[in-house]
């Protein structure tokens, strides 16, 4: 098959899996094995255009062309390459585990909930792939589209509430900031492509370029930089599966993906750093990874405490684009690894412990890694690669990122990060000491009937734990990827 071929069985697979999940809704079975079948078929075509990448090829495809100039049009680059490993490799796990999740707790609409996921993983290959703002701003839209019923799956009170928030907040960000950034940056370079060293240098000075990066910044709603981040928490009232599927697979990411696609190739860095105006998205994101982390330290419910350390891990990722140093840039793309395989196992433990146990408070889980030690000792590793620390994968984002904010003499960044750290072994250290070595509280004994969750959330947990482990002693496939992207 031809490369361009490639790009579009990528966008395609997904879709039409999403067709025939809805076809078989009243044969689970079957449903669920075209399910898995799609996402092995989508990483065989993802790693395919891998291979391609890392020989030297840049693969592109056009759609149509809706104005001259302007196309539906993909370009596979090293940084959407990334992207798309994580998202088309981490579906098939978290596919295996909602099948053990929906059936453990007799979720409904089970069909809407597969073809809807398989929809945002048709959008996220779109945004990864895009060759110009405009594509990737037509699979932005999709993907909040797509993920909605998802968050309102439950279909609650609460649920619509939740739904309602994370609908006004991303499409009001994406149409009111994001719009309008892709419009006026038309207007000034004559062009939305992404191109090697940035498309505004010699045609946007000053104020123009400050206000635009922040038009970006807080427009790219789906990055959760503060103060448009409040859509994350209220998004928990998913189910755990969706909840994984925001943080680690396609949904955030997307959004710090797209912060750095555009940092990248329509500023470029060495004019947003000549600029200075990367500063004050420095402080903003550095302000964000710290408040978050305080946040999260006061929730006792757990998936709001892994949300708020979501919020202040990915910006982690925008501090690596808003250095505007290859080494920060390199930081920024490993994290969107090395976070995906840490916070999905955290998420993917949450929900073990909701199906086996019914438990969703921290204050509660005393004593509980007693009969779930698998559970709780993936948490464990998972929480080490948040906090970055050795053997897990973490440990090298967080570096070349330190070195990042070297590179560019920001001293205050480095203690950003250290500080960062220190809180993050604060709020996730004490969950997993917790159940292993508390003792349950006198009207809440541990059942003699827990036990662990099903096997095939069991499964998945195992390969996302043992995932952060092996990226730690073989970080060099994704260091390659983040190396190659050009800069200049």
């Amino acid at each position: 098959m031809s490369s361009s071929g490639l790009i579009i069985s990528a966008l395609a697979l997904p879709a039409f899996g999403a067709c025939l999940i809805a076809l078989t809704r009243r044969s689970p079975n079957v449903r669920e094995g075209i399910t898995l079948i799609t996402g092995a078929a989508l990483l065989f075509v993802v790693v395919q255009l891998f291979l391609a990448v890392s020989a030297g090829e840049r693969p592109e495809a056009s759609l149509i062309t809706v104005v001259q100039g302007i196309d539906i049009a993909f370009a596979v680059e090293p940084l959407g390459m990334l992207f798309a490993l994580v998202a088309s490799g981490l579906w098939i796990v978290n596919s295996i585990y909602s099948i053990g999740y929906m059936r453990g707790n007799d979720e409904p609409r089970q069909t809407q909930f597969y073809v809807c996921f398989a929809i945002a993983i048709a959008s996220t290959m779109g945004i990864a792939f895009s060759k110009n703002l405009f594509t990737l701003f037509l699979f932005y839209e999709l993907l909040t589209l797509s993920t909605y019923p998802l968050v309102t799956h439950k279909g609650d009170e609460n649920a619509r509430r939740g739904g309602r928030i994370y609908l006004l907040i991303l499409l009001s960000t994406s149409m009111l900031l994001l719009l309008p950034a892709i419009i006026a940056t038309w207007a000034i370079s004559g062009t939305v492509e992404f191109s090697v060293g940035g498309i505004l240098a010699g045609k946007a000075d000053g104020a123009v370029v400050g206000i635009l990066l922040a038009l970006y910044a807080f427009g790219i709603g789906k990055a959760a930089l503060m103060p448009v981040h409040s859509w994350l928490p209220n998004a928990m009232v998913a189910p755990t599966p969706v909840s994984a599927l925001l943080h680690a697979v396609a949904v955030v990411k997307a959004g710090v993906f797209s912060i750095l696609k555009v940092v990248v190739y329509i500023f470029g860095i060495d004019f947003l750093s000549s600029s200075g105006q990367n500063q004050w998205l420095l402080y903003i994101a550095g302000a964000t990874v710290i408040l978050s982390s305080l946040i999260a330290m006061t929730k006792d419910n757990l998936k709001a405490r892994l949300a708020y350390s979501t919020v202040s891990q990915l910006s982690y990722i925008v501090l690596g684009a808003a250095l505007a140093t290859s080494l920060g840039i390199v930081g920024g793309t490993m994290h969107i690894a090395m976070h995906a395989a840490g916070k999905i196992t955290l998420f993917f433990c949450a929900g073990a412990i909701y199906t086996a146990a019914h438990k969703t408070e921290i204050s509660d889980l005393s004593g509980l890694g007693r009969v779930m030690p698998f559970t709780f000792a993936a948490f464990f590793i998972g929480a080490l690669s948040i906090i970055g620390l050795p053997p897990t994968g973490g440990l090298w984002s967080k570096w070349y990122l330190a070195l990042g904010a070297l590179e560019a003499d920001q001293v205050i960044i480095v203690a950003v990060l250290m500080l960062s750290s220190l809180l993050n072994i604060a709020y996730l250290l004490p969950i997993p000491l917790k159940a292993f070595f508390g003792t349950p509280k006198k009207k809440q004994k541990t059942s003699p009937e827990i036990k662990e969750a099903p096997l095939a959330c069991l499964i998945a947990i195992g390969i996302t734990s043992l995932l952060c482990v092996v990226l730690f002693f073989f970080p060099g496939p994704v260091y390659d990827l983040a190396s190659m992207i050009k800069l200049r």
